[in-house]
């Protein structure tokens, strides 16, 4: 399929539907948390996609804002296309938002309809919704709100709808296809325009890695980030090009049973399921003695050795033959047994973690976007990793250092702009380049390489700019160490917060952060911390729903403990 041809995501969809025949049987959609074996399979899922949005088109016009508030399920990307094809606009919002950005982005988007899945996201917007405001629920629940089972009427014959009656093919690439507000690290959140063809642009982009990951197979995906995350909402897409089979995990707490029965063959993740999965698997690593021991720490050194590039010696070829068999085969029959890469994005992978778990079996890529490029701009591709970048742009975009270090991107993949804030699309889209606010350089190889971000850089009262971002990875690396908060801006010397389970950790902590400051620069080192329990959440304001830190509600909150530190 020339994703370059095709005008519309609702086109993408209904286009695969048509090449490839046999797809009408075949298995598409699954939750993990309905313990039933069955599938929704391609068909089903366009008959569903053909009547909501018939119905949807009742109340919609063209451009009209359609509200998406569900836990990742089948039906979250039977609506969003729906909505779509009905003119409409999908306006994703997060299940972990809180209560101040419901009224927000409700108020900001005016939307037309509201999809919510049950009653309890519907108590959470349910203040919010204007009176003419039409509500749909996935599940029945309330006997005045009208439910997408009902619409859709199990009963009715929907082998005889016909899909070129139902589909929409009046939308252009330029057309409006979804506002995805970002989370806001401060102020309130911002509504991203994106458009078809930028979020085709996107999946075109992946085309280069994915081919050379499924090989022409069709590939199982495990999702889990939540679907109104640009990131997986793109992913949505490039699921359909490949005729896909998707799995939607139960939670993030039973992600690793939920990846042995979907046995994913990719899956898509943030950095801080990297940073609790090298944990988890260092700290029993550590636990192990003897020929084990020894064992690991071969698979670990040969590992990062094959990804450096570096030839093996005939010894190490057949010790690294044994690591294979006995270490790194285990690892993966713990991921399902057919994983061939995790894709990392929305945050700086930390280098450590990356050289481990390739080393150890798990092919992890880092990729680097945001969601005002639809979002991803570039990304390793398998057997050329360089762990310490972001891999090379992708084709469908461009990428070029501004004279002060930040990155700039041009491409279809660009916004449109934010939504009813022109100020604020004018101060960051100029000539066409969009101006990221993340500091980079492009290697020699053509790698786009992340060294800062531009409005968290810390700037001692020596001048000097410090990355928290970098050290606060670097602290996180320890198992006993939660997160960690790094602070210093027009200090003499850098402090921390660092969240751990009991007051016994603090010995062992000052321990490795003494190891850690051995390998940082001076104006690196933090020199002292201060122990919290409690953690930086989504449900207490220290976390965004994408898990970045709340630096300004952190600093809030804890700016006189750190002040005393000093």
């Amino acid at each position: 399929m020339e994703l370059n041809k095709i005008n519309s995501l609702v086109e993408l969809f209904f286009e695969k539907y048509k090449e490839e025949k046999e797809l009408t049987r075949q298995p598409f959609l699954k939750w993990l948390k309905n313990n039933d074996n069955n599938f929704l399979t391609w068909g089903q899922v366009k008959n569903n996609i053909c009547l909501l949005s018939e119905y949807l088109t009742k109340n919609l016009s063209k451009g009209d804002r359609c509200v998406l508030l569900s836990e990742n399920r089948p039906e979250w990307l039977i609506a969003d296309l729906a909505i779509m094809n009905a003119g409409g606009v999908t306006v994703p919002l997060f299940t972990t938002y809180s209560e101040k950005d419901y009224e927000y982005i409700i108020n900001d988007c005016k939307p037309k309809i509201c999809i919510i899945s049950n009653e309890i996201q519907f108590k959470k917007i349910e203040k919010f919704i204007p009176n003419e405001t039409k509500v749909i629920s996935i599940e029945k629940f309330n006997q005045n709100i009208e439910c997408i089972e009902t619409i859709l009427d199990k009963n009715s014959n929907q082998e005889k709808i016909d899909i070129y009656n139902n589909y929409n093919n009046k939308i252009i690439r330029k057309d409006l296809a979804c506002i995805i507000y970002t989370s806001g690290t401060t102020g309130n959140p911002k509504g991203v325009m994106l458009s078809h063809g930028g979020i085709l642009s996107n999946c075109e982009g992946a085309q280069e890695i994915l081919d050379s990951l499924v090989r022409n197979e069709k590939p199982i995906f495990l999702t889990w980030l939540p679907l109104s995350h640009s990131y997986e909402h793109t992913v949505q897409f490039v699921q359909i090009s490949l005729g896909a089979k998707v799995y939607y995990a139960e939670s993030l707490e039973k992600l690793l049973p939920n990846m042995v029965v979907a046995q994913p063959t990719i899956m898509t993740a943030v950095p801080r399921f990297y940073q609790n999965l090298y944990s988890k698997i260092f700290l029993n690593f550590s636990k192990q003695k003897g020929l084990k021991k020894k064992l690991i720490e071969s698979t670990m050194y040969l590992g990062t050795k094959k990804l450096n590039k570096e030839k093996l010696n005939f010894k190490e070829k057949i010790i690294n033959f044994l690591c294979e068999k006995l270490v790194r085969r285990k690892i993966k029959k713990q991921f399902g047994g057919k994983l061939k890469a995790f894709v990392s994005g929305g945050g700086a992978l930390d280098q450590k973690i990356g050289e481990f778990l390739n080393s150890i079996g798990l092919p992890t890529l880092q990729g680097y976007g945001l969601t005002e490029t639809s979002p991803v701009v570039s990304c390793n591709i398998p057997e050329k990793i360089k762990i310490e970048t972001v891999g090379p742009p992708f084709k469908t975009n461009k990428v070029k250092i501004a004279d002060d270090g930040e990155i700039l991107v041009k491409g279809e993949n660009v916004m449109l702009g934010y939504w009813n804030m022109k100020k604020e699309t004018d101060e960051i889209i100029k000539d066409g380049w969009l101006h990221t606010g993340d500091i980079g350089e492009i290697t020699n190889e053509g790698n786009l390489k992340i060294t800062d971000r531009k409005k968290e850089i810390i700037v001692n009262l020596g001048g000097d700019n410090i990355s928290p971002s970098k050290i606060e990875n670097l602290l996180c690396l320890n198992e006993k160490i939660k997160q960690s908060f790094v602070y210093g801006d027009k200090k003499n010397y850098l402090v921390a917060l660092i969240v751990s389970e009991t007051d016994e950790n603090k010995k062992e902590i000052e321990n490795y952060l003494e190891n850690l400051n051995k390998s940082l620069s001076l104006v690196e080192k933090v020199k002292k911390f201060k122990l919290i329990k409690e953690e930086f959440t989504i449900e207490n304001g220290m976390l965004t729903p994408t898990l970045k830190l709340k630096r300004k509600k952190i600093l809030k909150k804890y700016k006189d403990e750190l002040e005393k530190l000093y």
